[in-house]
């Protein structure tokens, strides 16, 4: 196309936002649904989390019910879920520990959060995530790597040793499972590479557990969509 301007296809979603709890949905649905994304990204057995504040996340997130939300999402709630009132209480009594910390987290959205869980025997693991509008949020950050993903479809997270082939290898599994690729994105450093797929059909564990014996694969796990 030349010489004119794409336009976006806006739906009745895009225009009244979520279903949700709470009076923002940059401020409590985004916030929820990055707090569950990092959930089902970390390892279950944090006993403590920290959520670092930016922008205006940091100056609201009492008055909007920023706070709340992200707690409900690292509970593993949706968005729409009555229970976020009560998120506080509820990770009391799962004898996990939070914290809110407002901090510069330098030239991101000003909607952002950096989510850090803690665990007594290993590294911590962290997310970085932005609270776009209308309940869209998107991943950039995940352990010191850069990505980007949006939680809107299925989306698998793999870190291997670089070397020819693996590409290929994952792009098979998917294809003999009739799964097809919507994205794929690479970087690599220090001979490690970082790879983002979003894929248009749900992930298994059948296929996580094919994905995992590829030689040089260091880490790798997969989400399926988090709700609006």
């Amino acid at each position: 196309m030349t010489g004119g301007i794409a336009m976006k296809n806006y739906s009745v979603f895009d225009i009244l936002g979520p279903i949700m709890v709470g009076p923002s949905s940059s401020h409590t649905a985004g916030a929820a649904r990055i707090g569950k994304i990092a959930r089902e990204l970390a390892d279950d057995s944090f006993y403590k989390v920290s959520f670092h504040l930016h922008g205006s996340f940091a100056k609201t997130y009492k008055g909007h019910g920023t706070d709340k939300a992200l707690v409900a999402g690292v509970l593993g709630m949706n968005p729409s879920d009555e229970r976020i009132k009560y998120s506080f209480d509820l990770i009391e009594k799962n004898n996990i520990q939070i914290e809110f910390i407002e901090e510069d987290l330098g030239y991101v959205h000003p909607n952002t959060v950096k989510i850090v869980f803690h665990y007594r025997d290993k590294k911590d693991f962290y997310i970085i995530g932005s609270s776009i509008g209308g309940g869209n949020v998107v991943i950039t950050n995940i352990n010191g790597n850069e990505v980007k993903f949006t939680g809107d479809y299925p989306t698998i997270l793999a870190k291997y040793k670089d070397r020819k082939g693996v590409i290929s290898e994952i792009s098979s599994i998917l294809s003999n499972n009739h799964i097809n690729i919507a994205t794929m994105n690479v970087t690599r450093e220090n001979k490690i590479a970082t790879m983002v797929t979003e894929l248009d059909s749900p992930i298994d564990e059948k296929i996580m557990k094919q994905l995992s014996s590829i030689d040089e694969m260091i880490y790798i796990t997969g989400i399926n969509p988090i709700e609006r």
